[in-house]
């Protein structure tokens, strides 16, 4: 997809992801890896309001050239698209279950298949760092070496996808899979086996 494309795709699904209440106010970001460097959500943003030509963009080097200035989580995104090269795009959310997840024990068992098939065998707890201290990117990065998605202790999750429409649905599939997983937290509920996890990753990558 050329720039212009990736803009409107991105304004578009941010309108869905926050209609849908996947995020609220100014919370969360998305972006999109460009030939020439990468679209980013805006500083205090809504996902709701975006406006085409307000994305910024950033060069390869991560240097703000257009735009609206961008979050102030540009290290969070870093991180992700440094350590997956077959990362098309980021989302982070602040959606209610996986942050309520991410305030208990952070662990989103294997439930379902399509929440490994998209967020993978493992979502790691990251540990809490205050929003905006890009102190956090190196234990984001090695994280997002060997998992797709990560949750950031009491703050909410962050998941890449090959493009913007597969993150935005990781993301989605990670939210749905974390409210399955505090509906069954009291019982005792069958789980994938590593045998079934791996053949799931083995077939769907």
């Amino acid at each position: 997809m050329n720039e212009q494309v990736q803009r409107e795709l991105l304004v578009a699904l941010g309108a869905s992801l926050f209609q849908r209440g996947f995020s609220v106010g100014s919370a969360g970001n998305i972006s999109v890896r460009l030939a020439d460097g990468y679209l980013m959500t805006p500083t205090n943003s809504s996902l709701g309001r975006l406006e085409a030509t307000r994305i910024s963009k950033l060069d390869p080097e991560w240097r703000h050239i257009g735009g609206d200035r961008p979050t102030k989580e540009v290290f969070l995104h870093r991180a992700f698209l440094t350590a997956r090269p077959d990362a098309g795009a980021v989302v982070h959310l602040h959606s209610t279950h996986a942050t309520a997840i991410s305030c208990l024990d952070g662990v989103i068992p294997p439930l379902t298949p399509y929440f490994v098939m998209r967020a993978g065998r493992e979502v790691p707890l990251i540990p809490y760092y205050r929003p905006g201290d890009a102190a956090m990117e190196p234990a984001i990065h090695e994280a997002a070496l060997r998992a797709k998605a990560v949750l950031l202790a009491n703050h909410g999750p962050v998941i890449c996808g090959a493009t913007l429409a597969d993150a935005v649905n990781a993301a989605e599939e990670l939210e749905e899979a974390a409210k399955l997983a505090l509906l069954l937290k009291a019982h005792d509920p069958r789980r994938l086996t590593p045998a079934q996890v791996e053949d799931l990753l083995t077939t769907f990558g």
